[in-house]
């Protein structure tokens, strides 16, 4: 039953017992009502409670939890001072027992039905969790609007608390809900901000380490926010109060909570899953998940996880000593296993542990192109243009297809929950991975990875795969060295990325090269070459650094050309004001189907800079800084070519034209329905080849003709149907250079 939507409910649970949990929520709950002036209810939630509440605050309860529950009549007919314990300070208070001799023993269902008539009673209800997740804790957590995570400054405490942090994300609760507290912080202690970075966790408050103060509050039995109000160990509480009160609690009141997750002993055994859950599966994924688990419990785990990702001169020690642990728990677990099932075993609990789980496979394998994940069991691939369903291929599920993608995205910076729930990032080879999680995304995790190949494509692929022809590729590599402006057009697949990748290998070394990606992708082989990338917005809302940014630094970065790695909002309007002030040689790519809408979506986004120019002061900045727009394309059979090669030839009237210099034309389909056709010249000679005579290059004119109209020693093939009503430009001879 749900709570009061006017209620707050905040849980408390301690990293490992000896922390100081059960003082922190005495102490906060107090601290929470002075300072906001507002009813507050604590409640003793603890399964293993032996009554610490009532020794702190000198209580004894009225009425337990589980006489609570047990009440026949409804509670609303009971006065409230008959139900809670009210403490001196104005504290409402629930014990779960009256003494050692008792043990919390309640059904879950029936407390959270009785909680709500207290939600409707109570602006703010605190309960202490204690220190594991059983039935209980996890009814308090889902009504829960944050939870602090308590923990001290000391390599055990910190290990225990992050298994702590990994069993709740694997029920799948949002990691945005946790809220971590450092107790007891000194100097001689690990620094607050190496806790933080091994947790994930921002450092919600930190605590100083007061012995004295804290003995003395509990041999009165009085909190020490009350008896000690200008302490500094006081202060620390109220900044608490004051930081999570601030802004965050109402942020957090949106965050989608799991549904119910297992029991602790089901999911303990099987990694997050319930039994009903793991009986189902296969017998081998039943023993990974085990294996798994175990290994997670290995108090290191998370410092080598984190020395794995950032050192790589530690990856190969770090994955032989975890290999050797998952040999001994897969020894223990199963000692009889067949020798290949046993070396299966292990290499999976591998890759779940340190790589990317059944992605690692797919990533090796140089055919597949994309992958594509839509929920756990569901992976489809890319092979030669063609989707496939791998269906031998699946997570175990969907809290799994999570943590692989936080594994991928973590290391970025960058983050996905449920405030966030869209994310752009890559992979170390420079593969794009986007992915998208519940709720947006309501089957499950939704993942696509465009894989790139290791060195990119090279102009001589482009030939051998019937991408272009050599004439294109030589002509683009001259407009390429001698600072052409470029733009390639295409729709979403279609190889704009690579084709940029490979255009850029034309740039002299001699160059400074800046580039600008929202996920960097480009593989630039020049040794001068700076790479810069966006930053998404902070889990405040704020912070972020977009294309836009990037490219007006750049500007200030003595760039000779600016690469953009795509061109989807105003900063197509920078662009084009870098490419007409002294960056020639620019390039960048935009979505399009043809070099007409090309120009129409740069003028659209030109727009969405807000700066309200007229239409033509925007087609003739186009006109001024685009020299050639490349289209490229992915035909139905797969393949991708490159379907135009166009001149923008300046600005007559209120339009701007363009030129084609080469076209693909499709003649038709062969037995395997793939598309046939030819790449042919259009015999306009583009007036750029003008600009480049004034450079001293000379460009060579056989380049523009159709291969009947090139001297004999050429290989001939059909002339071009037409011209696109363009005639050739007078060209003087030439010789080619080079």
């Amino acid at each position: 039953m749900a709570l009061n939507p006017n209620c707050t409910l905040i849980g408390v649970i301690g990293g490992k017992g000896g922390v100081g949990k059960s003082v922190f929520t005495a102490n906060f709950a107090v601290a929470l009502m002075n300072e906001l002036r507002t009813q507050v209810l604590l409640i003793d939630g603890d399964s293993k409670t032996i009554g610490d509440q009532n020794f702190l605050l000198g209580q004894k309860p009225i009425k337990t939890l589980k006489e609570i529950t047990n009440m026949a009549t409804g509670l609303s007919a009971t006065p409230l001072n008959q139900l809670v314990n009210m403490h001196a300070s104005g504290l409402a208070y629930l014990g779960a027992v009256r003494g050692p001799e008792e043990k919390l023993d309640v059904n879950p269902e029936g407390l959270m039905r009785q909680i709500e008539f207290f939600s409707r009673q109570f602006k703010f209800i605190i309960v202490d969790l204690g220190n594991d997740i059983g039935p209980l804790q996890n009814a308090f957590l889902l009504e829960a609007t944050a939870c602090f995570i308590i923990t001290t400054p000391e390599v055990l405490v910190v290990a225990q608390t992050q298994r702590l942090v990994n069993d709740m994300l694997s029920a799948t609760y949002p990691r945005d809900m946790f809220q971590l507290v450092i107790n007891k912080v000194s100097p001689s202690g690990i620094s607050p901000q190496d806790i933080s970075n091994s947790l994930r966790l921002p450092a919600m408050g930190l605590i100083p380490h007061d012995e004295v103060t804290t003995l003395a509050s509990i041999q009165k039995q009085t909190p020490f926010v009350i008896s000690q109000p200008k302490s500094p160990l006081t202060n620390s509480y109220y900044e608490v109060v004051r930081r999570i009160t601030g802004g965050p609690l109402q942020r957090l009141k949106n965050l989608a909570k799991p549904k119910p997750p297992a029991p602790a002993a089901d999911a303990a055994s099987s990694g997050g899953l319930s039994a009903a859950s793991m009986q189902g599966l296969d017998p081998q994924v039943q023993m990974r998940l085990r294996v798994h688990s175990e290994l997670l419990r290995l108090p290191e785990l998370s410092r080598m996880m984190k020395d794995y990702t950032q050192d790589e001169s530690k990856q190969n020690e770090i994955k032989d000593r975890v290999k050797r642990e998952i040999t001994q728990i897969v020894d223990k677990e199963s000692p009889d296993m067949a020798r290949d099932k046993r070396q299966v075993l292990i290499e999976d609990v591998l890759k779940e542990s340190l790589g990317l789980g059944p992605l690692e496979d797919l990533l090796a394998d140089k055919d597949i192109s994309e992958i594509m994940i839509n929920g756990y069991r569901k992976i489809f691939i890319e092979k030669g243009g063609k989707l496939t369903w791998a269906k031998e291929m699946q997570f175990t599920s969907n809290d799994h297809l999570r943590r692989i993608i936080e594994r991928i995205v973590t290391p970025l910076g960058r983050q996905i929950n449920n405030a966030s729930p869209m994310v752009d990032a890559r992979l170390k080879d420079g593969s794009r991975v986007n992915a998208i999680i519940e709720p947006c995304s309501i089957d499950g995790p939704a993942v696509t990875i465009r894989k790139f190949k290791k060195g990119g494509v090279s102009p001589e692929k482009y030939i051998d795969y019937g991408s272009m022809t050599k004439s294109m590729v030589e002509f683009l590599r001259i407009s390429v060295e001698n600072g052409m402006n470029v733009v390639i057009s295409g729709g979403t697949g279609s190889g704009k990325t690579t084709l940029l990748n490979m255009l850029s290998s034309f740039i002299p070394s001699t160059d400074r090269i800046v580039t600008v990606e929202d996920a960097a992708e480009l593989q630039l082989q020049q040794d001068h070459v700076v790479r810069l990338e966006t930053r998404p917005t902070s889990m405040e809302g704020s912070h972020a650094i977009s294309i836009r940014d990037l490219i007006k630094n750049a500007l200030r970065m003595r760039p000779d050309r600016i690469v953009v790695g795509e061109c989807r909002d105003g900063a197509a309007l920078d662009m084009l004001q870098a490419m007409n002030t002294g960056h020639d040689g620019s390039m960048t790519t935009t979505h399009a189907n043809n070099a007409k809408e090309c120009i129409s979506r740069l003028e659209t986004l030109c727009m969405m800079a807000g700066m309200d120019l007229p239409a033509r002061a925007i087609r003739e900045q186009i006109a001024s800084a685009v020299h050639i727009i490349v289209q490229v394309s992915r035909l139905s059979d797969g393949s991708r070519k490159i379907m135009s090669i166009t001149e923008v030839d300046g600005i007559q009237g209120e339009a701007v034209t363009l030129a084609p210099i080469f076209v693909f034309k499709e003649t038709g389909y062969d037995a395997k329905k793939k598309i046939l056709g030819q790449f042919q010249p259009t015999g306009y000679i583009p007036k750029l080849i003008q600009k480049l005579a004034a450079k001293n290059v000379i460009v060579p004119k056989e380049l523009f003709l159709a291969d009947a109209q090139k001297p004999a020693a050429a290989t001939t093939s059909p002339s071009p149907s037409g011209t696109s009503g363009l005639s050739p430009n007078p060209q003087t001879p030439v010789k080619k250079i080079g």
